[in-house]
């Protein structure tokens, strides 16, 4: 299965792991809340595995993935493979089952945080982050790779077991602090780390694997020469194992840089490229020494959009390609984790849209037709072209777009803002908020189920979701927030909330894609030109702020974080689509304005997590980014508080950026850094290029189920006080609470708005 004997081979890198019916993520909260047994969780987990590779051979691929399905996270996953346990873990570990140990390790409780929560290379996925120290030591336990490897050989089928590469491994830990001691590098762990993939290589051989897959993704980000040499060594290492499979080692998500000559180089047999994120021209290629030897994994059919590939343009560069390296196999970019399953169960995507998409099954019969076609040559359905596809322009937005100007990017100096603010306002020092959502209950769900299906009337729904907006305004009232916010309830995600509401996106009904553990999200499909027909979310914010003399938040989500959790189209240049969003939000914004709304939340969480991996590209990027969020939100007056929720970054250049938003307050997304948070957040008040508006840094995790108490919280904020003074401070925490409890909610806030006013009590007495 994974030898290539006749021809081109086929391949991808991973597939996704939900379940084609999200059978995982109902199986997973089932056994969270003790519905089902241990047994049946493992049953679930077992059946999607099998399902898998059955299918995927099926397809004609000649070779199929292997230990790509997680109960988590893959990265976790690896981490537990090679026996990379943090210590503040280990006292659970005879107590609990293996699998609850993993959990434990992945969600925390009450007494134990988990491992942070960090995006995945500008994807939409977030990974557990290990944890590494100078005494972590290794051990090999891969039980599960191998019984999956077994149970597939037995029916036939030769799985290529995928697995984290070593120095990714290590470059997406996070370096645990031993006390007394200097920073910890984590690739200082690499001698003690390469005996144990040495030991996996040995096992996997004796059991007649004939290939493993090392994911090396860090490279593709820029790395240091240190990097770059501990890579090279490593591989020089692993490739002379006495006994192993043939090594492929892939480097996903963009330009594998300097790492693809090192591996040219080197005795690995093949690599793979992500030929559909960053396409190198076969002449290129042709100039890195020892390229011709090895087995290439061309990455042409991208597996982080859902568009259809030009077949005829894509095989012309698998010919020329082919030229350079006669050993190819058609791949995938990347994993297949980032799209949905099947384009063919949807049934309300307009024909002239679906016919431009594909899936992972589609992309996985792309992979399949273009090794076929570049073997045999194109088949008789190749001969013709397909009609070209063309959506119809929307004159009145482009000619909206094209009479942007610099003027309508700015609003009036931030001093004159704080001032017609704190007029409007009267805030207290230390206003304390949360960042947008509530709870969403088994009944909120359930009545907007019911909506769609048609056994509710919208009436009967609106009066539903108006009391819960209530009850989320009088507990919000009773906790004693400074600011509130309306709950949305009305939201099943908030960026398809949007985009149903929005002309030029379509929406899925099954396109459910995995963000970490049992979230998943269903992305819109951005395919044509963007603008607003009516007013999104005025009704419900309107309705709230009639109930209370609190100021009740606005919450709209920015045009950045439309364009990054969608799948955007391809035919024009990002920032133009990127502008097209922001006029629709900026119409929305004037009319919260205009129905009284004194602040308003426009998120960008996914400012910093566009930006590009290497350095190339990151001003024009960022350029355009502040550019489309600042068209959106300065056509409001100076008295209306513009507030921000994004994730920092150490980089200065986003730094930068955060700043030249001109949000009135900046909301951060940095919990488990919030110590390096504050002391950067000090050391920029002494720089020309600081946060000098009102800043909020999360001071507890909203994903987990922890409840910080009042004393922590205290601590966290008088040391944000310090840094960025009483007056700019925001309490908050790190995000919306639509996945927690009320139980867990409640405790929380009251201990939050507990410590805000303490702080506030020591400022305002001079302390």
């Amino acid at each position: 299965m994974v030898n290539v004997t006749d021809g081109y081979g086929s391949s991808i890198l991973g597939y996704p792991r939900i379940g084609p019916h999200r059978e995982l993520k109902r199986a997973l909260e089932a056994y969270w809340r003790g519905a089902i047994p241990r047994a049946e969780l493992l049953a679930v987990g077992r059946d999607i595995q099998d399902r898998q590779f059955n299918e995927l051979a099926a397809t004609g691929l000649t070779q199929v993935p292997g230990n790509t399905f997680s109960f988590y996270d893959h990265v976790l996953d690896n981490a537990l493979l090679f026996g990379a346990v943090p210590k503040r873990f280990e006292q659970y570990r005879d107590e609990l089952d293996p699998l609850d140990f993993y959990f434990l390790m992945a969600r925390g409780n009450p007494d134990v945080p988990p491992l942070e929560l960090v995006r995945f290379f500008g994807t939409n996925y977030h990974y557990r982050q290990p944890e590494l120290d100078a005494d972590t030591e290794f051990s090999l336990h891969p039980e599960a790779l191998l019984a999956e490897f077994d149970r597939a050989k037995e029916r036939g089928i030769e799985l290529r077991p995928v697995v984290l590469g070593p120095l990714s491994l290590l470059l997406l830990s996070k370096a645990g602090q031993i006390p007394g001691q200097d920073e910890f590098d984590t690739l200082k762990l690499l001698d003690k780390l390469l005996p144990a993939y040495e030991q996996l290589f040995e096992i996997l051989a004796k059991r007649g694997s004939t290939c493993v897959q090392l994911d090396e993704p860090a490279f593709t980000s820029e790395r240091s020469p240190a990097e770059l040499a501990a890579f090279e060594a490593a591989y020089q290492r692993l490739s002379k194992a006495p006994l192993r499979p043939r090594m492929l080692v892939t480097g996903q998500y963009g330009d594998f840089g300097e790492a693809l000559r090192i591996l040219a180089a080197s005795n690995v047999e093949a690599i793979g490229l992500d030929l559909a994120s960053y396409r190198i021209s076969p002449e290129d290629l042709a100039e890195i020494p020892g390229i011709r030897r090895k087995r290439l994994y061309a990455g042409v059919i991208s597996g982080q959009n859902v568009w259809r590939a030009d077949r005829h343009v894509t095989l012309e560069y698998l010919n020329r390609l082919a030229q350079v390296c006669p050993d190819l196999v058609v791949s995938t970019g990347t994993t297949l984790l980032h799209v949905p399953y099947d384009l063919l169960i949807e049934y309300d995507i307009p024909g002239n849209v679906a016919d431009r998409l594909a899936f992972a099954k589609q992309k996985v019969g792309e992979v399949v037709s273009l090794a076929k076609a570049l073997t045999d040559g194109p088949s008789e359905s190749w001969r013709k072209r397909p009609t070209e596809v063309h959506f119809k322009q929307k004159h009145a937005v482009r000619q909206r777009v094209y009479a942007v100007t610099p003027q309508m990017r700015e609003r009036e100096p931030y001093s004159v803002r704080r001032t017609a603010q704190q007029a409007k306002l009267n805030l207290p020092p230390v206003p304390a908020t949360t960042l947008g959502s509530f709870p969403q209950t088994g009944k909120i769900r359930q009545a907007r189920y019911e909506l769609g299906q048609g056994r509710l009337s919208f009436d009967d729904y609106k009066k539903r979701i108006e009391a819960e907006i209530e009850a989320t305004i009088r507990l919000q009232e009773d906790i004693g927030l400074d600011v509130l916010v309306h709950g949305e309830h009305e939201r099943n995600d908030m960026i398809q909330y949007f985009a149903e509401l929005l002309d030029g996106f379509a929406t899925t009904h099954f396109g459910w894609v995995q963000v970490y553990g049992s979230r998943c999200v269903r992305p819109p499909i951005i395919y044509g030109d963007v603008s607003r027909p009516a007013p999104m979310s005025v009704e419900w914010i309107s309705y709230a702020q009639s109930l209370t003399d609190k100021p009740v938040k606005g919450m709209v989500t920015g045009p950045v974080t439309m364009l990054a959790r969608s799948f955007v189209r391809q035919d024009q240049p990002l920032h133009e689509t990127a502008d097209q969003v922001a006029l629709a939000i900026r119409d929305e914004l004037t009319d919260l304005e205009k129905a009284g709304i004194a602040i308003i939340q426009v998120d960008e969480p996914a400012l910093r997590e566009m930006l590009p991996l290497r350095p190339a590209g990151r001003a024009e990027y960022l350029r355009w980014a502040v550019g489309a969020f600042r068209l959106a939100t300065s056509g409001v007056k100076p008295e209306t508080q513009i507030h921000t929720h994004i994730g920092y970054s150490g980089r200065a250049e986003v730094v930068e950026a955060i700043e030249e938003l001109d949000c009135d307050v900046t909301a951060i997304v940095a919990t488990r850094s919030i110590e390096w948070v504050v002391k950067a957040l000090a050391a920029d008040s002494g720089t020309d290029h600081g946060l000098t508006h009102g800043v909020g840094p999360g001071v507890y995790e909203s994903r987990s189920a922890r409840i910080p108490d009042i004393d922590e919280l205290d601590e966290l904020l008088t040391a944000a006080a310090e840094a960025i003074t009483p007056e700019r401070l925001w309490a908050n925490p790190d995000g919306g609470l639509k996945t927690r409890h009320y139980w867990q909610l409640e405790p929380s806030l009251r201990n939050l708005v507990a410590a805000a006013r303490r702080v506030r009590r020591r400022a305002l007495a001079g302390e």
